[in-house]
This record gives structure tokens, sequence and C-alpha cells, in this order.
């Protein structure tokens, strides 16, 4: 990881992650979200994501909407990371860290939950969300090009072969977690979306 991780204090955190683009990481950290202030529990939103930033367009179309109908909507205490400045990736890692560190302090003890979202793809800030992750929640399609960030799978047995690099990236962030602070991190990971061919199937056997 080359930097300490930020010592986290009490809130529960939980990490949309998954290194594929496109599998609704957004949409189930808002679905996350949502559930949780609906039921009342104090909860914080980090976006990572700093080329996209989905969830905090989300947020902020959220509570425009809401002050134009004059509705009393829950909203979430959130923060985004924005991109590190600097000429060499080490210089870059280290703003980002900064800001994510500087993020995490301001959290404190103030919030039950801390929900993160994150870019697509295997980066610093990546990796830096999966270790403090309590809960990491990775949201798949219906599909076998998803399944292949996971796992090999056989085409025609749809027996899992071996182990595929998102897979491992979430082995070795939980093995550093685990060393250095002998906490592990739960891994679920959700099917998202269904594809057309099993929803009819199933109507048809109704």
């Amino acid at each position: 990881m080359g930097s300490p991780l930020p010592q986290k204090k009490s809130a529960h955190v939980i990490v949309v992650g998954n290194e594929k683009g496109g599998t609704g990481k957004s949409t189930t950290a808002v679905s996350i979200i949502v559930a949780l202030l609906k039921a009342g529990r104090s909860v914080a939103t980090i976006d990572t994501d700093s080329r996209q930033l989905s969830l905090t367009h989300y947020l902020e179309n959220r509570s425009r909407w809401a002050r134009g109908h004059n509705l009393m909507l829950e909203v979430p205490t959130h923060f985004s990371v924005r991109l590190g400045e600097g000429e060499v990736a080490s210089e870059v890692e280290a703003h980002e860290f900064a800001a994510f560190a500087e993020i995490v302090e301001r959290l404190g003890e103030r919030f039950e939950f801390v929900v993160i979202d994150t870019p697509g793809s295997d980066s610093h800030r990546m990796r830096l969300s999966h270790a403090m992750a309590d809960t990491l929640v990775t949201p798949v399609d219906d599909s076998l090009v998803d399944l292949d960030v996971l796992g090999r799978v056989d085409s025609e047995t749809l027996a899992v072969r071996a182990i595929a690099h998102y897979a491992e990236l979430v082995q070795e962030t939980r093995r550093n977690r685990l060393a250095a602070h002998q906490r592990d991190t739960d891994w679920i990971v959700v099917r998202n979306r269904v594809s057309p061919a099993v929803t009819s199937a199933r109507s048809s056997n109704l």
C-alpha cells in the first residue's frame, strides 16, 4: 500500500467496488445509502471516482429536486476525493492519500456508517478504499464477462477454473487489513441485473 491507513473510528465502512466498469456500483451505493437513511441511521458518503463522480451528481440532483418540490428527503453528509496533482505517480498518490485521510479524520465519531463508491479500475484510490472496508459489496451483471473479473469460468460447464485478477486484489487487501488491524472484511457479491433470457425463462415456469 505504501502509506499507512488512516485510523478508522467507530463508523462501519461499506465499500462498493468492482474493477470492471458499468456493473452498477453507484446505483448499488445509492440503494444502500437510502436504505440506511430510511432506517434512521447516520450516514456519510465518499465518492472516490474522481472522473465520473456519479454518486456525487446523484446526491446533488436528489437534494436539488427535494428543494424544488419542498420535500424533506434524507441526504447523507457527502464528500468527494478529487484527482491528485503531480507529475509522477508517487506525488499523485500522496495527494490522493492525504485527501482521503483528511476526509476520514473529519468523519470522526459522528456517523454510524460510511459508504464509499469507487472507480471501475485498479487504482491507488480503489485499493485504499478496499483496505478500509468493513463490508465490501461487489455488484455483477448476469454475464460471463462480468464474472471474468472474479474467476475464470468454463463457458460449457460453468465450472470455475481459476481465481481472476479482481478477486486476487480483494484477497490481498483482506490479508493486509487482517495483518495490520486484526479485522477482516465481509465480501458480498450482488447479482445486480438479470438477463432478459433468464427473466423470460422464469416467467414461463410460473
